[in-house]
């Protein structure tokens, strides 16, 4: 780093301390290295500074601040992202953690919620009054980032994406304006960011329609297997009615305490489904799943809703490499590849993740929100996740010939799921009139691409 540099730094941490007190944390504090962990531990960078605004006119400061610094600008709402977007070298991390208001009108059916919550804090403070909106399926991820990239979680066939139950927000773009939008109220702005990626803004607060779900059927289900196994898994999932969403892993089994020690390193499906319905209904619903063989582990049960995410997370990995695709079908040959593929790898984990789509989200017209995928039935995250980074070239290699193997896969991605392949497929993910929409949207709210350190889709010129 130069001198110039290294004085523009000192010159705006200065003014960043000044403005924003013990909210600021840099390299000489205590807290600095605290500050710079991320979900995934091999990702080790150095920040200039971090600044943790209290509410929407802190976040416009600090915004305005970056952008006159010329110091790159991250923004972090839970620290989830695989390629480490929340936090950057040299620059000005934005760190969303105390923004963490949750207004509940019970009898309105909505909630304002700060950005800095994380989904499993959010689920159990609605999950009181027997409400909830759908998220993903991690507890720690923050609310912040799934919601802007969609959400694809535990109720979106019966309530769709988690976009398609925001409201409103509210949102602190580039110029440090602070912005109110809603269907009514800039509402390119509002379409934008229902998909769309942090690339318009920052997002302080968000205001969701709450629906009512109390107890739900579900938890997990383990089965070994087999080729028929995963397409006919598949086929039952979709379908399966509306109120019924199930991720399945497809993976060697890890040695959880849990799960038998005969069975570790065998292939199974490793399956988390929720029936947002009567428990009766549910256990029908599961039955055709429980019957394709015999369980490893059943799980499934009545259970809160929020329940479902106090089962925990597994544990975190230094790194994961990871591609995502869209598939119209999941036969017994794409699944005889699956198989075959996992054994190709000496990742501690791999996993072919299997999601079904269709039911509410599917119902949601292609154009009404920038998520352009609304008819795909069913997406596809292979991953690898490992701790020894001198194995990144190996493991990235491995998911990208693993993506090119699978049969049936059609052009598309999803931006929540983007790893390193994200730069050369934004357009898959924003296929045709929604990117060109999208970048003349970027043009007017961020005009310099301040917001770039995301699934970056650069501003029309």
């Amino acid at each position: 780093m130069n001198t110039t540099s290294q004085g523009t730094e000192a010159r705006w941490f200065q003014e960043l301390r000044t403005d924003f007190g013990d909210a600021v944390i840099g390299p000489d504090d205590a807290a600095y290295d605290e500050a710079r962990k991320v979900f995934y531990s091999g990702i080790d960078r150095r920040p200039a500074a971090f600044v943790r605004p209290a509410d929407a006119p802190a976040v416009a400061r600090a915004v305005t601040l970056a952008r006159k610094s010329g110091l790159e600008l991250a923004v972090r709402s839970g620290g989830h992202s695989v390629v480490g977007y929340g936090i950057c070298d040299g620059g000005i991390v934005l760190d969303l953690s105390r923004l963490r208001g949750l207004d509940i009108d019970a009898d309105d059916r909505t909630a304002w919620a700060g950005t800095g919550l994380t989904a499993g804090e959010y689920t159990a403070a609605v999950g009181a009054h027997g409400l909830a909106t759908g998220f993903g399926d991690a507890p720690s991820v923050g609310i912040g980032g799934i919601t802007l990239g969609g959400g694809i979680g535990f109720l979106h066939r019966k309530f769709g994406l988690t976009i398609d139950s925001l409201v409103a927000a509210e949102v602190v773009t580039a110029d440090g304006s602070i912005v109110h939008t809603d269907a009514d109220t800039h509402p390119d702005l509002f379409w934008a960011i229902r998909g769309g990626g942090g690339n318009f803004g920052v997002a302080t607060r968000f205001r969701f329609r709450l629906h009512e779900v109390g107890a739900v059927y579900g938890g997990m289900l383990i089965l070994p297997a087999t080729a028929d196994a995963i397409a006919s898994f598949v086929s039952e999932a979709l379908n399966a009615p509306d109120p019924l969403t199930c991720i399945a892993m497809v993976m060697p089994a890890p040695p959880m305490p849990f799960i038998p020690a005969e069975q570790h390193g065998r292939p199974i499906i490793f399956a988390q489904f929720v029936y947002a319905g009567p428990s009766d209904a549910g256990e029908r619903a599961l039955a055709p799943f429980r019957a394709l063989a015999t369980p490893i582990i059943d799980g499934l049960r009545t259970m809160q809703y929020h329940e479902v995410y106090e089962q925990g997370e597994a544990p975190r990995p230094a790194a994961v490499a990871v591609r995502n695709v869209f598939t119209d079908r999941l036969d017994r040959a794409a699944a005889e590849t699956i198989l075959d593929h996992l054994e190709r790898s000496d990742a501690p984990m791999r996993i072919a993740q299997i999601r079904v789509l269709g039911g509410a989200v599917a119902r949601v017209p292609e154009d009404a929100t920038a998520f352009a995928h609304r008819k795909t039935p069913l997406m596809v995250i292979l991953a690898a996740a490992y701790n020894d980074m001198a194995q990144e070239s190996t493991h990235e290699a491995w998911v990208s010939q693993f993506a090119a193997r699978l049969p049936g896969v059609r052009p598309g991605a999803y931006v929540g799921f983007l790893g390193r392949d994200g730069a050369e497929r934004m357009r898959e993910a924003y296929p045709g009139a929604t990117w060109d929409r999208l970048a003349a949207i970027k043009a007017r709210y961020d005009p310099t691409n301040l917001f770039h350190r995301n699934g970056n889709i650069p501003p029309t010129e």
